[in-house]
């Protein structure tokens, strides 16, 4: 069995690799390769093309055409949605399905990864000025047409006025101005920013929204527009764009799309997409009961971990499944150390002073990265179907700096770190040079086997060294209201999605008032500039990396980024997994991206002929 593991590991790393090469022949996008998966080569279809019936403006996809009817279910692990207002989501779960709901002006190609046109029929960029032409004819769910009404409302009273998610506001804005933006008519509008600006178009794939359904909820400020679109909303309510539409939302249960009927997307005969029925997400506890109900048939995609794939290769030529290798996670995994020492609102401290000392001491942070065994990790955890990761960047990202190389555990450079940082240990117990004991709390959410896993690992890692780690797996939106709201946390293994061709996604992670800036988090409108000098180098690379239009110019700016977290370690990444995820054959349309994963185009997927839907 360990000869078989070590066989798929090496075939998987070698794939990586390949992709590797990839990035660097390719800096500005990926390529558009063919697939190569155990029985055949997925051929990817052409680009989709814009096709005019009767005054409509229809996204015509390429890919082959199918068969009408029939459903998806997949699963997702936690306690499900927290909203279904696009705008706000501020989670993985949320943002996934109101993507399902709502489409954006623009999107990203997912085999090549430029951007393209979606609600919008075509667009054009000279200089700071950048031209979107609408579809016309295409509609909202109530049946009312999409007009230039909804993006000047989408971008000016909520992007622009910072409700929701204040995210993509934070990233449009320059030297601390906005985007301008103009109704040339119904169909065109023209946004203008302040300069020329080389992460802009990529800002334009925001979910666009109905000007007439959110507009009384967004008059009443953020309180109202917050709570809009709960999961309490009834679905028949809901008005959206996207392929499907809310049907049923059963709290820890499921969340049920449905398809919409006059969704502007069509296949090569003209007939309107999407073909499935419904898309289900089921919802499950952890990753244990994801892999139960996959076997039990009851889902009908699985993300492979660890020791499971190679059984699960070994099963597949007798199986219902194809399994796929996606390459590196496209998102980061790491430890979170809280460098707060401000006091909140009631006048307590966030951090307790004796702590704040410890992590905002550089040597205590490298200790703790020289003791982690991510070597370990990637054997026993991911049981080698993963690599370590040092830098901020993902393993696939074009703008991975390549010169660090990062290091093995070694727990002599730890015990030096210490002592240089005027830790000492006595009887196995470690501590500084107050006489304090070094304790702290160390959280990840529950349910997350794999992470649940790391902290157990780090854990024991880091009272090897004399320190007393409370490992607490608490449930996601605590730990996310620990983590962005409260401060009331000491580390944390987490992980972020990120975008493997635009550093600048993460600005609102690593420049000083982001609102992921979850290593120092400032309250809203904080005005004391208590910054380190690395931080200011952050805040001064994000401003001038936006304004680089070049791929050779931006690259020595987000590399001196990475310097700077590798050496400050604020953040200290573990290891990437290598994205193996299995689909049932009877599904087609299936084309694995390294970019947005296996199930990217779910209007496109069909169920073949004769299968059971």
């Amino acid at each position: 069995m360990k000869k078989i593991l070590l066989w798929i590991c090496i075939i998987l790393l070698v794939g990586l690799t390949a992709k590797a090469c990839i990035r660097k022949d390719i800096p500005e996008t990926y390529s558009r390769p063919d697939i190569q998966s155990e029985d055949s080569t997925v051929v990817l279809p052409e680009k989709s093309k814009t096709v005019t019936i009767d005054g409509v403006d229809y996204y015509q996809s390429q890919a082959p055409a199918g068969n009408f009817g029939g459903e998806l279910i997949i699963s997702t692990i936690g306690e499900g949605p927290k909203t279904f207002n696009p705008c706000n989501t501020k989670d993985a779960t949320s943002s996934s399905m109101a993507g399902i709901l709502y489409d954006g002006l623009l999107t990203t190609d997912a085999f090549t990864g430029e951007v393209v046109p979606l609600l919008a029929k075509s667009f054009s960029v000279n200089k700071n000025d950048y031209i979107i032409n609408l579809r016309h004819g295409i509609k909202w769910t109530d049946g009312k047409e999409i007009t230039a009404d909804d993006v000047i409302y989408t971008y000016e009273e909520i992007v622009f006025a910072g409700l929701g998610n204040t995210a993509s506001r934070d990233a449009m804005t320059i030297n601390g101005k906005l985007p301008k933006l103009e109704k040339i008519d119904d169909y065109t509008v023209k946004f203008t920013t302040p300069r020329p600006f080389a992460p802009f178009l990529r800002q334009l794939t925001y979910p666009i929204v109905p000007k007439h359904y959110f507009k009384p909820y967004s008059d009443k400020g953020d309180s109202a527009f917050n709570s809009f679109l709960n999961p309490d909303t009834p679905p028949k309510q809901i008005v959206s764009n996207g392929a499907f539409k809310l049907k049923e939302y059963v709290p820890a249960q499921r969340v049920v799309f449905e398809k919409n009927p006059d969704y502007y997307k069509i296949n090569t005969n003209n007939e309107k997409l999407p073909y499935l029925s419904k898309v289900v997400y089921m919802i499950v506890g952890d990753t244990n009961n994801e892999i139960l109900k996959f076997e039990a048939n009851e889902t009908d995609v699985l993300s492979l971990r660890g020791a499971n794939v190679a059984r699960y290769k070994l099963k597949e030529p007798s199986s219902d499944y194809k399994i796929y290798n996606l390459g590196a996670d496209t998102g980061t995994l790491f430890l979170v150390i809280n460098l707060n020492n401000r006091k909140n609102a009631e006048g307590n401290w966030n951090v307790a002073p004796k702590k704040q000392k410890w992590f905002r001491n550089r040597d205590f942070r490298s200790a703790i990265d020289w003791a982690i065994d991510r070597e370990g990790m990637v054997k026993n955890i991911a049981q080698g179907v993963a690599l370590p990761l040092y830098t901020a960047e993902s393993l696939n990202s074009i703008y991975l700096n390549t010169y660090l190389k990062g290091h093995p555990q070694d727990k002599e450079v730890s015990e030096k770190l210490l002592e240089k940082a005027g830790f000492n240990l006595k009887n196995g117990i470690l501590y500084d040079n107050g006489g304090n004991r070094v304790e702290f709390d160390l959280y990840t959410n529950a349910g997350a086997i794999e992470r649940e896993s790391i902290g157990v690992m780090i854990k024991q890692d880091l009272e090897d060294l004399g320190m007393k780690v409370n490992f607490k797996p608490i449930e996601f939106n605590s730990l996310v209201n620990k983590l962005s709201n409260t401060n009331d946390w000491d580390m944390a293994i987490m992980g972020l999605t990120g975008s493997p061709l635009e550093p600048h996604d993460g600005k609102n992670v690593w420049t000083s008032n982001g609102p992921l800036h979850l290593f120092n988090q400032r309250p809203q409108n904080y005005k004391v500039d208590d910054r380190f000098d690395w931080e200011k180098e952050l805040d001064r690379i994000f401003e001038e990396g936006a304004l680089k239009l070049s791929f050779r110019e931006r690259k020595p700016l987000y590399d001196r980024y990475q310097t700077i977290i590798y050496d400050q370690k604020p953040i200290i990444y573990l290891y990437s997994p290598i994205r193996i995820t299995a689909i049932r054959k009877k599904f087609k349309n299936i084309f694995p991206s390294s970019l947005n994963g296996l199930v990217h185009n779910p209007e496109e997927i069909y169920i073949k002929e004769g299968e059971d839907k």
